[in-house]
């Protein structure tokens, strides 16, 4: 607190006639108070950080953590994220940073010592440019996108650099995309990629071509009930699958391979938005299990109401029933406010929010 010194207040309105009395001895003025230190200038980068997220997951089955730092920054223009693990010896392996932006996003690798660049831009309504460049390989590709007078009509051609080769050419339509391009270097050839999906009969089909293999799905539904077939040529193997939900809570999925004779069953019992329990079997690898998710399995972000996310596992083997484990997976997120501007930087239960596992 700054003391200052004030003036005699007179005893009388209007001076006496008479002569005052002589003046007492001049006491020394206090030293004026010291010039306050003006305020140091925030870096400006340190300044512009806000809303921190850590997230912890944990595995029981590989024994190790994997951590998550993400914060916006430059005044949320950008936004830089932070992952590494956590090893059952407490070393740190596997860093990754990484800072998005809306037209330039950069990923490091300290151990690599590698960054991988990617770009983007609207030249217009119509027009879209797309870049990456990995700085240790040496190489990267650009991408042209044009949406033609119809926007459900897309077409992308996409070049490698420093390279010179044929680009590959996609076109994309309401029902589906096919993509051209060349392989190999010593014998080059084409190749053909493609999807199409669309209303047939009561359902929808989907045929699917890649690696000169065709697949073809159908998927019919009716209320409660799913039947999926699907086949795949020229190998002519086939899969069947079929859904039936009993009640809101309770679903029931079928998966059967019939030229491997492997069938998979599971079934899905919804307790309420943050419990769901799960049970199941595999006959390829022979394997009973049985799961208990605590937290919303699929919802993400700032509304989910559960702060952390919970998964067991109980797994019973077929042939060896003494083997039977117990898994789980834990992850939390901390929410931080602000880091530097805002009013504290400290966490409460409040800022915490769910996370898919």
């Amino acid at each position: 607190m700054v003391f200052q010194s004030f003036r005699r207040i007179p005893n009388h309105l209007v001076p006496p006639l008479f002569p005052p009395p002589p003046p007492s001895p001049i006491e020394p003025e206090p030293e004026p108070p010291p010039p306050p230190t003006a305020p140091t200038e925030p870096n400006p980068f340190l300044s512009s950080i806000s809303s921190l997220r850590v997230t912890s997951e944990f595995d029981s089955d590989s024994r190790v953590f994997f951590h998550k730092l993400s914060c916006k920054v430059l005044d949320n223009l950008a936004k830089l994220k932070l992952s590494f693990i956590n090893n059952s010896k407490r070393e740190i392996t596997e860093p990754q940073l990484a800072l998005f932006s809306k037209h330039l996003s950069v990923y490091f690798d300290p151990e690599e010592k590698n960054a991988i660049f990617q770009g983007s831009y609207n030249v217009d309504p119509t027009w879209h440019l797309k870049a990456a460049l990995d700085i240790k390989a040496q190489q990267g590709e650009v991408a042209v996108i044009a949406k033609l007078a119809d926007p459900s009509y897309v077409v992308e051609v996409l070049a490698p650099i420093p390279d010179i080769s044929l680009p590959k050419a996609t076109f994309r339509f309401p029902v589906g995309e096919v993509s051209l391009a060349r392989e190999g270097d010593d014998v080059p050839k084409f190749s053909l990629n493609g999807i199409v999906k669309g209303p047939i009969w009561k359902g929808v089909g989907t045929a699917r071509y890649s690696d000169e293999e065709l697949k073809l799905r159908y998927s019919y539904k009716d209320g409660t009930m799913s039947v999926i077939p699907s086949i795949s040529l020229p190998t002519n193997s086939a899969s069947f699958a079929f859904k039936r939900r009993f009640s809101p809570l309770d679903k029931l999925s079928y998966w059967y391979s019939l030229d491997t004779n492997y069938w998979s069953a599971v079934y899905k019992h919804t307790y309420d938005k943050d419990m769901k329990f799960k049970a199941g079997y595999d006959s390829e690898v022979r394997l009973c299990w049985a799961s208990l998710w605590v937290g919303n399995e699929k919802r993400n972000g700032k509304s989910a109401p559960m702060r952390m996310k919970i998964q067991f596992m109980l797994q019973v083997p077929q042939d060896d029933i003494k083997s039977t484990v117990i898994l789980f997976r834990v992850k939390k997120r901390f929410q931080f406010p602000t880091l530097i501007n805002g009013p504290s930087s400290a966490s409460s239960a409040e800022g915490f929010s769910a996370f898919d596992l």
